[in-house]
């Protein structure tokens, strides 16, 4: 049974060069027909997903901001009838901090929206033009101040290991993002995704990215200086108060279920995965074809299910249960992660163990995915 809905806008206004997301610019958006399409693909989902409460509602995208706040609120109001929600259900909105946007956010938070995730990305001129984004610092941050006015919860995104960036203007630009109060802090370190303008750049020699070692020491500053000022990382790229964690993540990241609707969602329900169409138009097309807009839906394994659960886990902090995982998924505890090798890691003081807990530590987290497969079997993995 879900315990958190994902609805995706696929729309943005341009398409930023470092962004390989589900996102898409068009001329005009038919709102009428993205509605009532978001909503019949939200009652196909709760046909098959419902009978739990929702913890979360997550609006991303794309650029939910964009969409009407009369359409999320009669999204919600769909998602409460059909689920119900749970006590101190978090309803996050994602959104870009335009003086446009902002403009909605009274309403959206009179819609039900309690959380909003701002991509910031940066607090400079200068870097907002090499990444491509629409607005500039000024009103970056005059948007968060209007957000910090109407939304209990508020976190934003910076993008750090930047081309030539040094220690000492990251250490800068973290103090100040910190100071400006926020509960929760997403920090990405920029990476070339294939099929972007910036991989075309990289290959075209425009710039050159940041070197490994370089932007592993400002991963090792950045969990420093967020540890020390009191928002330590839960996860590999989030940060936050005790408390504020994002919900909806957690979900994923814990392996609970969850439904995903809107163009090239995921979701995980009753053993299944399900994925949607990713370009708008085929959605559409779906949706009046077959009712619903999934383009693949299919039975997981209980070793793929086990494998997921690990590489997800081992993301956060607090690692993964192995025993309690070796129950759900009708396996051993050794079978999930490599003994030999976990002591190894432990002892070079990457991984660690603690009862039935297995973790990965601050100075692992560099190495994650060179880690994941060294810790989870190869057998596991590939089933």
């Amino acid at each position: 049974m879900a315990r958190a809905l994902y609805i995706h806008w696929p729309f943005c206004l341009a398409k930023c060069p470092y962004c390989d997301f589900n996102s898409h610019v068009r001329d005009s958006v038919d709102q009428d027909l993205w509605l009532n399409g978001l909503l019949a693909d939200l009652r196909h989902e709760a046909e098959l997903a419902g009978g739990e409460p929702l913890d979360s509602v997550f609006f991303g995208g794309g650029t939910p901001s964009l969409m009407p706040p009369a359409t999320v609120a009669r999204l919600l109001e769909e998602a409460e009838r059909h689920w119900t929600f749970a006590d101190g259900v978090e309803i996050t909105l994602e959104g870009n901090p335009s003086s446009v946007e902002s403009a909605n956010y009274a309403a959206l938070a009179s819609a039900g929206v309690n959380r909003v995730s701002l991509g910031l990305q940066a607090m400079d001129d200068k870097t907002l033009d090499f990444l491509g984004r629409i607005h500039d610092a000024e009103e970056g941050l005059a948007a968060l101040d209007v957000a910090q006015r109407h939304f209990a919860r508020v976190s934003f995104d910076l993008i750090y290991a930047l081309p030539g960036q040094t220690q000492e203007q990251w250490r800068s630009d973290l103090l100040r993002a910190i100071g400006l109060g926020t509960t929760h802090l997403s920090l990405y370190q920029l990476t070339i995704e294939p099929g972007t303008r910036f991989e075309t750049m990289v290959r075209r020699g425009h710039f050159t990215p940041l070197d490994d070692d370089a932007a592993g020491d400002l991963y090792a500053l950045t969990g420093e200086i967020t540890a020390q000022l009191g928002l330590p990382a839960y996860e590999v790229s989030n940060h936050a108060l005790a408390g504020e964690e994002s919900r909806h993540n957690l979900t994923y990241w814990r392996y609970h279920d969850y439904a995903g609707i809107g163009p090239g969602a995921h979701g995980r329900r009753h053993g299944k995965a399900t994925v949607r169409h990713r370009k708008p138009e085929n959605w559409l097309a779906a949706l009046d074809g077959q009712g619903h807009g999934i383009a693949e839906e299919r039975a997981l394994g209980q070793s793929e299910q086990a494998s997921e659960a690990m590489l997800m886990g081992l993301r956060l902090a607090e690692g993964v249960d192995l025993s309690a995982l070796a129950q759900r998924f009708g396996t051993q505890r050794d079978d999930l992660c490599d003994p030999a090798k976990l002591a190894f890691y432990t002892r070079q003081g990457l991984c660690w163990t603690t009862w039935d807990r297995v973790g990965v530590t601050p100075a692992g987290m560099p190495l994650l995915d060179a880690l994941l497969s060294e810790l989870v079997p190869a057998d596991l993995v590939a089933a």
